[in-house]
Parts: structure tokens; C-alpha cells; sequence
């Protein structure tokens, strides 16, 4: 029951984070048009991305957690999490991407603006961007779409932040290039963080191996069971960053009983379960059989 009731409140604090954004997008558009000011209006967009990847999130997270496994959709839609943290790590390398583009822009053609503005308009996109940002801390921790959804709001907040130095020099120092350079920085550290999440969220769709499970060690502490004698055609894979899952072909010594090989499949699933952190296991018993007993086969 209180694993349920945490993702409610992620379903409820991604509300909130939509809500804040929202604010801040049309509050940021309206200031940059009336400032003149482009990196409020580069904010604004980048706020406006976060909306979009924020509805993304938040649909994603009520999809794997309300739609229901069925005869068709056997895993449910628990990858749903995943594809939104996909999509979304890329938008944000997209996103990273326009940001330097404006930054060179802005240096390379700066435009006066009412710096005023653009330092009230700033601090309020840093506060409630810092808010969003805290709101989503605790789920990013341990579901990859939330972390997609908190990365967006960490760079915005970011970049927000950069906006805010940069009025600030505007009105007290007539610096007019220092958020532009801010903004690159920023920018580039946005694309690695990315990458990375993007990386992350491809591996678990093409069905890689979780990098801390070693297949030898598997395969090494699952041959030292007695009655085995070979073990092939495993595949690891994770449905979504909760859940790995593995399947292999076991080859008995002997021909043995199906409930001695129950009791051997018991032995297999705990050993996995307790050494190697792996809760769903399928296991097929051979006996005698020729074919290649490779632990990875090549189709």
C-alpha cells in the first residue's frame, strides 16, 4: 500500500511542477517582449519545452501506473516511463543545443534591454524553478522519467539563473555579453547530462544487460549447483529500471524429476533474487541435448 501511495505523490507534485511552469512561461514571454530582452524570451522557450516535457512525464507515470496488463499487452505499458524519459532526454540535448545558439547569437549581436525587468522576471523564474526542482528531487532518485522531468527543471533553473547575473551586470556594470558566455556554459553541460540520460533510457529499450550484472558471474555461481551441468541462451534484460529479468536453457547432468527440477529452479531463483538484486526468472530444463551450449548464442 505505500508503494502505491508514493507514486501518487509523484503524479501530484508533477501537477504542481506543470502548474509553476506554466506560470513562469507566460510570465517570462510577456517580460521579454515588453523588455526587449531575449534571454527572457530564450527562458521562456526553454520553460516552455519543460511544460511540454513535464505533460509528457506526467502522462507517462499515470499510463505504466492505471493501464493493466491483458492478453495483447502482457508487460502493461510499464515502458511508458521509459519512452517519456527517452523523448525527453533528447529534447532536452535539443534544447541545450538552441540555448547555445542564442548565446552566440547574443554575442555576436547584443541588443540593449531593460535590465530591470529582466532581473525581477529572472529571480522569479529562479524560485519557482528551485521549487519545481525540490518538489521533484525525491522521485528522481528512483524512476528515470521523473529524473528526464527534474533535469529539465534543474537546467532552466540554471539557465534562469544565468538571465538573473546577466540583468544584474546589465543595470549596475553595462556588461551585456555575461549571460550569453553563462548560457553556453550552462548549455554544455546540459547536452552531457543529456546524453547521458538519454544513453540510459536507450540501453533499457534495446533490452541491454543492467551494467552491474555480470553474465560470467551468474554463470559461474549458478554452474556450481550439483545437478547442472551447463548453462546457455541466457538473456538479461530490463523492462524498466525497476525490474530486470532473466531467462536461460539449464542442461542437467542427469535425467532428472520435474520436481527435483522444481527444487532446482527454486534454488536458481533465490540465488538471483539475493546475489544479483533479478526477480523474474524463466528457466527451461534440457537434458542430453545437441546444440550449442554457448551462454550468449549468436542468432
Amino acid at each position: 500500500m505505500s508503494h502505491h501511495h508514493g507514486h501518487h505523490v509523484s503524479g501530484h507534485k508533477l501537477t504542481w511542477t506543470v502548474l509553476l511552469n506554466v506560470a513562469i512561461t507566460m510570465g517570462e514571454l510577456i517580460g521579454g517582449i515588453w523588455s526587449g530582452s531575449v534571454a527572457l524570451l530564450s527562458d521562456a522557450a526553454h520553460n516552455f519545452s519543460d511544460v511540454l516535457s513535464l505533460i509528457i512525464a506526467w502522462v507517462a507515470h499515470r499510463t505504466a501506473r492505471s493501464r493493466k496488463q491483458n492478453i495483447r499487452q502482457t508487460y502493461g505499458y510499464k515502458r511508458a516511463e521509459i519512452v517519456a524519459a527517452f523523448i525527453n532526454a533528447a529534447t532536452l540535448v535539443v534544447v541545450a543545443l538552441f540555448l547555445i545558439y542564442e548565446s552566440i547569437m547574443r554575442l555576436l549581436h547584443p541588443e540593449p534591454v531593460k535590465p530591470d525587468a529582466v532581473i525581477y522576471l529572472a529571480a522569479f523564474s529562479v524560485l519557482a524553478n528551485g521549487l519545481s526542482v525540490w518538489l521533484l528531487h525525491s522521485s528522481s532518485k528512483h524512476n528515470l522519467n521523473m529524473k528526464a522531468a527534474y533535469w529539465h527543471l534543474f537546467s532552466d533553473m540554471l539557465t534562469s539563473v544565468a538571465v538573473l547575473l546577466g540583468g544584474l551586470l546589465m543595470k549596475f556594470y553595462g556588461i551585456y555579453y555575461t549571460d550569453a558566455v553563462l548560457g553556453i556554459g550552462i548549455a554544455l553541460y546540459l547536452t552531457y547530462l543529456g546524453v547521458n540520460l538519454w544513453w540510459e533510457a536507450f540501453e533499457i529499450l534495446m533490452q541491454f544487460a543492467p551494467k552491474e550484472i555480470k553474465i560470467n558471474e551468474i554463470n559461474r555461481r549458478l554452474s556450481r549447483i550439483p545437478q547442472i551441468k551447463n548453462i546457455h541462451h541466457i538473456h538479461i534484460w530490463q523492462l524498466n529500471e525497476n525490474e530486470i529479468h532473466f531467462e536461460a536453457h539449464i542442461l542437467f547432468a542427469d535425467d532428472i524429476k520435474i520436481s527435483e527440477f522444481d527444487r532446482i529452479a527454486e534454488e536458481v531463483e533465490r540465488i538471483l533474487r539475493e546475489e544479483f538484486g533479478i526477480f523474474h526468472t524463466n528457466l527451461q530444463p534440457e537434458y542430453n541435448r545437441k546444440e550449442p551450449h554457448l551462454y550468449i548464442i549468436q542468432d
